[in-house]
């Protein structure tokens, strides 16, 4: 158990997602975290929910936490963070998931003396299976690198990136779940094409695509190699796969994975 205290500056969904995934693991007591958002009524539904503290305000949140959440979005995290700055710990941590926002922005108005960590969870954290990219600034100690992975592996995976790949968790995490449930619904069409009904066809297509995953995750094989286990001589998987060459599947996800890491860099750059 993490003998820390955690606050969290925004109730949104991903601070409820992290609270939730470190309730449910025991990784830290309830009575050890804390929340503020500018909506009263978040907080005390927040603390009901959890068991966690509703703080009475952020400074006072600040003061008294050992790693601080920024949860709030990235047109305002910068203003929200300078204006807590001088009520934090000297030691204390700055966790921000706020998508674009630069470690050096971030310690522009928190200090270049500052132990930052940047992070990038994605959607399926709302579910306890996120994707998390993790990026510490030069001041931040390897067993605190460490225990914030272990607070985002409380409800999926975690890894430690460099900043410069960030774009790239961006193409590859941070917005590949609308390809996947493209990808989803696509195949739940043409099952429901053939006779299944709706329901029954997005059941069968997204458990394909989670069991799938998880056999890429499980077994260490190259998808090429598992997707040739699949594909029969003479059968009905290798006819649908050469459907999906012709048709360009892996040149079209690549083009648009290049294109959404362009855009993410270009937002990083305004």
């Amino acid at each position: 158990m993490l003998a820390k205290k955690i606050g969290f500056i925004g109730g949104g969904n991903m601070a409820k997602a992290i609270i939730g995934g470190l309730v449910d693991s025991g990784k830290i007591a309830p009575s050890d975290i804390s929340v503020y958002d500018r909506k009263a009524g978040t907080n005390q539904a927040m603390a009901e929910q959890y068991g966690i503290n509703a703080a009475e305000s952020a400074e006072a949140m600040a003061r008294d936490v050992d790693i601080l959440f920024g949860a709030v979005k990235p047109n305002v995290i910068l203003k929200v963070l300078k204006d807590l700055a001088g009520n934090l710990k000297k030691e204390a941590l700055v966790v921000s998931i706020a998508a674009g926002v630069t470690l050096d922005s971030l310690s522009s108005v928190l200090g270049y003396d500052r132990k930052i960590i940047r992070a990038m969870p994605n959607t399926p954290s709302l579910v306890g299976e996120g994707m998390t990219s993790v990026t510490p600034n030069a001041l931040v100690e390897q067993s605190e690198t460490d225990e914030v992975v272990a607070i985002f592996e409380s409800f999926g995976k975690a890894a430690v990136v460099d900043e410069y790949l960030i774009h790239s968790v961006v193409g590859v995490s941070g917005s590949a779940p609308a390809y996947v449930f493209m990808f989803i619904e696509a195949m739940a069409d043409a099952a429901v094409a053939g006779g299944m009904p709706r329901a029954q066809a997005y059941q069968f297509a997204a458990q394909a695509v989670k069991g799938a995953a998880q056999m890429v995750l499980a077994t260490g094989k190259h998808p090429a190699e598992l997707k040739d286990m699949v594909c029969s001589p003479g059968g009905t998987t290798i006819e649908a796969v050469k459907v999906l060459e012709e048709k360009g599947l892996r040149s079209a996800v690549i083009e648009a994975m290049q294109q959404c890491m362009a855009k993410s860099e270009k937002l990083s750059r305004s």
